[in-house]
């Protein structure tokens, strides 16, 4: 049998949008299946069938043969089918074992005694197969993001899955962990496990796909063998237009001005040591660095979030306080965070209250707020920014990745700010939502605001920057012009440093 999954003409239909128009997309056993698209193009809406958790209108689905029609993702499960979402699907508070078995736990006696010595032997069987050891007592809220994808991939395992889904599964681990992840998925492909790839980071579908699926707007593009394909070519059939590697980023063209925001001296025991820093008007100051080398905590610190034992920041060269995010936005500085999800939004409340969370002291009298100045600011931010939605009254969960980025960012230019930080803001969202994104930000320093980047794409920081540092370890070990800036060289910073730290 040439395929062990195979979906025909399958439609799936939401209310006011045709998610899926007869779409096809077929599996082999052993293979890695790239899935691609835009945001919106229908990835998630047909991962979401395979995995149960949508029932499709129409369409049919072959699994080894039979016909296949999941009810629950529990039901896939049983068919062999697991799915490990951007988001990972982990109890925190409990350790490897309990979630990979959570719900269906061996049973010593039928006086119902969980077996853990069963439990415990399975689990250290799998990830002896993913070449990993593990604390099995640990709460999983404490290992990193890699250890917990691989708990997802033993829980996958545990089930006997002949197909794993991987959605966007490099979203937050380092380039290190990466290549772990590819020597698992190798791993399990010669052990005739299928895997279906979701990711926009079209160099890694290179390097481990064998073949790539591309979908736009709901509808199949095509199929393409991926040592026959090229980036470029892959982000055109996206996008369905042509797209040269210079043209998937955009810098505006703006004169620097003087400096709005200098941090001097920023400490925290353990954390941060001693880094200054400064952003001038119409300037993008990118900050490169690794997984863990502390950007994050950084930008944190600066806006409030998190203490500091020590630094000074001054806006126009005057000392400011800044104690607390509420400080910053009163500065006029404003944070697009990397959890979008869990801390740029608020999933519940819809896209004119995202929006006008910022500027509450301008739409509130008396304590009751004006909506009509609400829907202004929203429906004028919504048109700037050019944000897909179908009403001002849907809610923000409802919207695509990049969408949401969009109205994270209309937030904070309702409040007008002086200084915007972005952290990974393409993170997890295709190719022409970037190119948007990119576009904006230029829009930004090109009205004179100054504009600080993190992000973990060292292209994109080279890319859109005009000045470059780079954090490791929580310090500021070099700072150089955009135009002397590569790869490499900063890549021989943080080597150099670790070699002369041994």
């Amino acid at each position: 049998m040439e395929y062990n999954l195979k979906a025909e003409k399958i439609v799936k239909t939401f209310p006011g949008v045709k998610a899926l128009d007869n779409v096809d997309f077929n599996l082999k056993k052993g293979e890695v299946h790239a899935l691609v698209g835009e945001n919106g193009a229908g990835k998630s809406t047909l991962v979401k069938i395979l995995g149960g958790i949508h029932e499709k209108d129409s369409g049919k689905i072959f699994l080894n043969g039979n016909e296949y029609e999941p009810k629950s993702p529990k039901d896939a499960y049983q068919n062999g089918i697991s799915v490990i979402h951007q988001e990972l699907n982990l109890i925190g508070t409990q350790n490897a074992v309990e979630n990979i078995f959570v719900g269906r736990q061996p049973l010593k006696n039928k006086l119902g005694f969980i077996d853990w010595k069963t439990m415990n032997k399975k689990a250290i069987e799998l990830f002896k197969m993913l070449d990993m050891e593990i604390d099995l007592k640990s709460p999983v809220q404490r290992f990193g993001a890699a250890t917990q994808q691989m708990i997802e991939i033993a829980k996958a395992l545990s089930y006997d899955s002949e197909i794993i889904i991987m959605d966007e599964p490099s979203a937050s681990i380092s380039d290190k962990e990466v290549k772990k992840l590819f020597n698992v998925i190798k791993k399990l492909t010669n052990n005739n496990i299928s895997i279906i790839y979701i990711s926009h980071k079209l160099e890694e579908i290179k390097k481990i796909a064998d073949r790539v699926t591309v979908m736009r707007d709901g509808k199949y593009i095509g199929t393409k063998l991926v040592k026959n394909i090229t980036e470029n070519e892959i982000a055109e059939m996206m996008v369905g237009k042509q797209i040269s590697q210079e043209n998937r980023y955009y810098k505006a063209q703006v004169d620097i001005g003087e400096e709005i925001l200098r941090v001097e001296n920023l400490s925290k025991e353990g954390i941060l040591k001693d880094i200054s820093l400064s952003v001038n008007e119409g300037e993008i100051l990118g900050i490169a660095g690794l997984v863990g080398s502390k950007r994050t905590e950084l930008v944190r610190a600066i806006i409030g979030i998190d203490s500091k034992d020590k630094g000074d920041i001054y806006k126009y060269g005057k000392k400011i306080i800044i104690n607390s995010p509420e400080d910053s936005a009163k500065n006029g500085i404003g944070l697009i965070p990397e959890e979008r999800k869990t801390q740029g939004i608020i999933p519940e409340m819809d896209i004119k209250e995202n929006i006008s969370i910022t500027v509450l002291d301008k739409i509130v009298n008396k304590g009751f707020i004006n909506r009509n100045k609400e829907i202004d600011i929203a429906n004028g931010k919504v048109d700037d920014l050019n944000i897909k939605i179908s009403g001002l009254n849907q809610k923000i969960k409802n919207l695509s990745g990049g969408n949401q980025q969009k109205v994270v960012l209309a937030k904070w230019f309702a409040k007008n700010g002086d200084v915007l930080i972005f952290d990974e803001p393409t993170r997890g969202i295709d190719v022409g939502a970037k190119l948007e994104i990119y576009k904006i930000i230029g829009e930004s320093v090109s009205r004179g605001k100054g504009v600080i980047i993190i992000s973990s794409e060292m292209e994109e920081v080279l890319n859109i920057s005009d000045r470059v540092i780079v954090i490791d370890d929580g310090q500021l070990i070099a700072e150089m012009s955009s135009s002397e800036a590569s790869k490499e060289k900063i890549m021989q910073k943080i080597i150099g440093k670790e070699e002369g730290d041994k």
